[in-house]
């Protein structure tokens, strides 16, 4: 037993000894924080093919900020912006909730911000049941990765991804929604308050809900 043991032992040095020599070094470890675990759900994401939306991409937007983020933003699906930089909210809507995030007393660079869907659908349309669901358990996984406090759904297919319904954006936002251990705010997208930049009110609502947001993360 001793002797066979011991051979078992020779081979499997053996055989590490050439994968090292070969620069395979990576199969001596498995990823075991939440940064490595972070970056193997990043590479699978931009390479991900589950969909049609993957044939028509520039670049997969898998989401960008800390991993320690008490506070994240999901909006709906890249645009063209987005899809070109490979970056969430780099355009108009982004430009604007980049300083409704400073308002709130952080930094851009303190939250995390990423899309139900990571991938641009043609002509900016509206991501359909079948991408969404074949892109759901990446927005699942962050979740759970990043466990933050409080998410911020902009837009209406966030706002059904985490509290499903008939109701429109004027009666769903303002109002906390329990999603598992978060705290879910829905609110108007940045893209409608910059199409329809005079009107007031709908700004108003916007920073009324933020607000209630701030006060949940003690920024108020």
């Amino acid at each position: 037993m001793e002797k066979r043991v011991e051979k078992l032992l020779d081979a499997l040095e053996e055989r590490l000894s050439y994968f090292s020599q070969i620069g395979a070094e990576y199969i001596f470890s498995q990823p075991s924080s939440k940064n490595s675990a972070y970056d193997s759900l990043k590479e699978r994401i931009i390479h991900c093919q589950k969909c049609p939306l993957s044939k028509g991409r520039t670049n997969a937007v898998p989401g960008e900020g800390n991993l320690e983020a008490e506070l994240m933003f999901v909006g709906e699906a890249p645009g063209r912006d987005e899809d070109a930089q490979g970056k969430p909210f780099v355009g108009r809507a982004g430009q604007l909730l980049t300083r409704i995030i400073i308002a709130m007393k952080f930094n851009r660079e303190d939250v995390y911000i990423t899309n139900v869907v990571k991938c641009r659908p043609p002509e900016n349309r509206t991501p359909n049941k079948e991408e969404i669901g074949k892109c759901k358990g990446y927005l699942l996984e962050q979740l759970d990765l990043l466990k933050p406090k409080v998410v911020v759904a902009l837009g209406k297919v966030a706002s059904d991804f985490f509290v499903p319904s008939s109701l429109g954006m004027t009666a769903l936002r303002g109002n906390f929604y329990q999603y598992g251990p978060l705290q879910v705010m829905p609110t108007f997208h940045p893209s409608y308050i910059v199409r329809n930049e005079g009107n007031r009110m709908i700004k108003k609502m916007v920073w009324e809900d933020m607000k209630k947001v701030m006060a949940l993360l003690g920024k108020s």
